[in-house]
C-alpha cells in the first residue's frame, strides 16, 4: 500500500511523536507540531499514538491510493476531496483503490495531519521517523515531499474505532487571536520593568516568518538594561555566553521582537531565553496562522503543571473513544 504524490504542497513531511533523547548533541525532538491533531488523527484510522503521518502546512498534498485504506485528517479546517467531492474532516474517510485526494483553501488555521491506516512506514532513524530536513534525517530521504514520491504504508496492527469522528467538544479552535502561557527564563532579568511589561501586557502579532524552527512575532518591542556584555557574548543587547535552549523558548534576536523556538529548534546558541511557552499551549502556537493576535500571560510553575495535566486528559478523552 503506498501513496503516490501528484502534487507536494507547501510543506508536506512525515512526522510522529518525535525524537527523544537526543538534545544534548543537537538534534531536536522534532515531531508533529500540533501533537494533539496528530494523535486524534491516528485514532480515528486504529492507528497507535506513535504511528507517523503526514504533517502538511498551509497547502496540502494532492495524491492517489493504490488499494483499499482508511484515512483521516485532522487540525486545521479546510476542504477533503475525494474524487472532487468533499468529505469531513476530523472524521474517517474510507478510499478505494485509485481514488484521488486533494485539499483546498485553508479556512482557519496553519497545519493539518494525515493519517493512513497501517502508518507512514519510513524507516526509524534514531528511534523516529520524523523528518528533520535540516539534518537530513528520518522522513523520506530526510526532506519534504516532492511530486512524484511514493510513499509507503505499513500494515494495520489493530481494529478500527467503534468511533468514526472526534467530537466537536474535543475539537480545537483555529481563530485570529490567541493567549499563549509562559514562565519567565532565566534571563528576563536583563529585561527593564517596562519591557517585562510590553512583553506580558501589550499585543502581539504573528508574522508570515513561521516554520518549524521557530514563529516571529512583531510588536511593542521590549527593553533591555543597560550592562557591559560579557566576554565572548556579541554586542546585541540579547546576546549571551552560549546556552541551551529549551523548546518553547522565546528569544528576541535584534532585540526588540521576539521568537519563539519550536519542535525542530537548535539545541543552543547566544540569544538569552526570557521566557518559555509551556508545553501545553505548544499544540496552540503551532496552529496559529500569520497575523494570528497573540498574548502572552505570565503563569506559575503550579499554573503550568495543571495545563499538562488538562492536555494529558484531553488526550486520555481522545484515546478512550
Amino acid at each position: 500500500m503506498a501513496l503516490t504524490i501528484e502534487q507536494p504542497g507547501l510543506l508536506t513531511t512525515v512526522q510522529d511523536q518525535g525524537r527523544i533523547g537526543y538534545y544534548h548533541v543537537g538534534i531536536p525532538q522534532g515531531g508533529a507540531m500540533d501533537q494533539e491533531s496528530a494523535q486524534a488523527a491516528n485514532k480515528l484510522v486504529g492507528n497507535t499514538a506513535v504511528e507517523a503521518v503526514l504533517e502538511c502546512t498551509y497547502t496540502g498534498p494532492a495524491f492517489t491510493v493504490d488499494a483499499p485504506t482508511t484515512i483521516a485528517v485532522t487540525g486545521a479546517d479546510l476542504p477533503v476531496l475525494v474524487n472532487g467531492e468533499e468529505r469531513p474532516s476530523w472524521r474517517r474517510i474510507e478510499l478505494a483503490a485509485g481514488d484521488a485526494v486533494k485539499f483546498g483553501v485553508l479556512r482557519g488555521g496553519a497545519r493539518f495531519y494525515l493519517a493512513v491506516r497501517g502508518g507512514i512506514s519510513v524507516p526509524e532513524v534514531l528511534g523516529s521517523r520524523s523528518t528533520y530536513a535540516i539534518g537530513r534525517l528520518g522522513g523520506l530521504d530526510g526532506r519534504k515531499l516532492e511530486a512524484g514520491d511514493v510513499v509507503p504504508v505499513g500494515e494495520p496492527t489493530g481494529l478500527l474505532p467503534e468511533v468514526e469522528e472526534i467530537p466537536e467538544r474535543l475539537r480545537p479552535g483555529f481563530g485570529r487571536s490567541l493567549e499563549l502561557r509562559i514562565m519567565w527564563g532565566l534571563y528576563d532579568h536583563l529585561l527593564t520593568d517596562e519591557g517585562r511589561r510590553r512583553l506580558v501586557e501589550e499585543e502581539w502579532k504573528l508574522t508570515p516568518v513561521a516554520d518549524r524552527m521557530g514563529l516571529r512575532f512583531e510588536g511593542p518591542g521590549v527593553e533591555w538594561i543597560q550592562r557591559r556584555q560579557p566576554f565572548g557574548a556579541g554586542s546585541d543587547p540579547s546576546n549571551i555566553v552560549d546556552a541551551g535552549y529549551a523548546v518553547g523558548s522565546i528569544q528576541v534576536p535584534g532585540g526588540t521582537q521576539p521568537i519563539v523556538l519550536h519542535r525542530d529548534a537548535v539545541s543552543g546558541g547566544g540569544y538569552a531565553m526570557v521566557g518559555t511557552v509551556i508545553s501545553a499551549d505548544m499544540d496552540l502556537l503551532a496552529r496559529a496562522a500569520p497575523g494570528t493576535a497573540t498574548r502572552f500571560r505570565a503563569v506559575s510553575m503550579e499554573e503550568a503543571l495543571q495545563a499538562r495535566h488538562e492536555r494529558a486528559e484531553r488526550l486520555e478523552e481522545i484515546w478512550a473513544l
